[in-house]
């Protein structure tokens, strides 16, 4: 084993410093303020608005987007109701009492001519079902857009006046929210009688409430907040503070809150036609078609069936949106990222 003598700096054979083969420049090294140590995905967020975050992150829901889905293909089918009467030959009224029943008088099942089978009248369930979604779709939305409307107005003012006006439609909230809704709705229609703007009075008149406790909450601490204060001092008056300056803040819980109060309508008005309480005959209505099939379930299981599943498909596709908006709106929930 040899070993390196140490250098003797007296020695002048020894090679100098000098002498050595210039080295690579080292490399130039981040100051801290070069070092991004924030998350990735918070790199990528500045200058976007919490509306659009919220849209970047229900697009990655696969199951809000799934539900999504469905809903467009719900739609686009009481769209084009009368298509599916071009494409089958049946009007959703006609009845087929010759071809679309059994000897016997039954409902026929499924076929190349009747796609989901007739009903017990001879009627074509499919395009049936097509024009019901019409009127459960009118209603859900409808309904919910009144629902929202007046329980915003009034949110706002019992929120944002306080006082005497916070106090009475605070009173007026718990005594709507009091009431058996269900009971009275079935008063009110077998009064007034059977009709669609009825059934949407009724149901929008009694689910207001909800949504002003909601609103009225948010407004209550929002309306000391340094951007009122500001408004207030440049002279804005109070319809503009509340419609221009806290309406846009609340906006968040009322879309999360309309879009699963929808299925709850439709859920409502299919009960109410189930009860007799609906649009009058013959118009197609999905709770209407279930009430006509309990006497055939045992003998016509697709009369009972299809109209259910549709309901069953329309209500889980709007709640499971409603969850991914919900989950989109609140940065806290982990499920969206799973």
């Amino acid at each position: 084993m040899s070993i390196v003598p140490p250098h003797d700096p007296t020695d002048p054979t020894a090679p100098r410093l000098t002498d050595l083969e210039p080295q690579a420049e080292a490399p130039a090294f981040l100051t801290p303020e070069d070092v991004d140590e924030r998350p990735l995905e918070a790199r990528h967020i500045e200058g976007r608005s919490p509306w659009l975050l919220a849209w970047q992150r229900l697009r990655r829901d696969r199951v809000a987007m799934g539900s999504l889905v469905v809903i467009g293909l719900i739609i686009l089918l009481a769209i084009f109701a009368p298509v599916t009467t071009a494409i089958t030959g049946h009007p959703p009224n006609e009845q087929y009492r010759e071809t679309g029943l059994s000897p016997d008088g039954l409902p026929l099942p499924p076929s190349s001519e009747f796609w989901l089978g007739t009903d017990d009248l001879g009627r074509d369930i499919f395009v049936r079902i097509a024009y019901g979604a019409r009127v459960s779709l009118l209603v859900g939305v409808a309904a919910t857009l009144m629902t929202v409307l007046i329980g915003v107005v009034v949110g706002l003012a019992a929120g944002f006046l306080g006082g005497a006006v916070d106090t009475l439609l605070a009173r007026l909230i718990d005594l709507v929210l009091s009431i058996p809704f269900l009971l009275v709705a079935i008063a009110l229609v077998s009064i007034t009688g059977p009709s669609l703007a009825v059934t949407v009075l009724v149901i929008g008149f009694f689910s207001w409430a909800a949504v002003a406790r909601i609103v009225r909450g948010q407004v209550l601490s929002l309306r000391e907040r340094e951007f009122v204060e500001a408004a207030r001092s440049l002279g804005a008056s109070d319809r503009r503070i509340m419609f221009v300056d806290i309406m846009p803040n609340i906006l968040a819980p009322v879309i999360v809150y309309a879009s699963l109060l929808i299925p709850v309508v439709i859920v409502v008005e299919a009960t109410l036609s189930y009860l007799g309480l609906g649009l009058a005959p013959p118009t197609a209505d999905w709770g209407g078609m279930i009430s006509d099939a309990q006497n055939y379930y045992t003998t016509a299981w697709w009369f009972m069936v299809f109209p259910g599943l549709a309901l069953l498909m329309t209500t889980l596709a709007f709640n499971l949106f409603g969850d991914g908006v919900r989950d989109a709106f609140d940065p806290r929930s982990d499920r969206i990222f799973e």
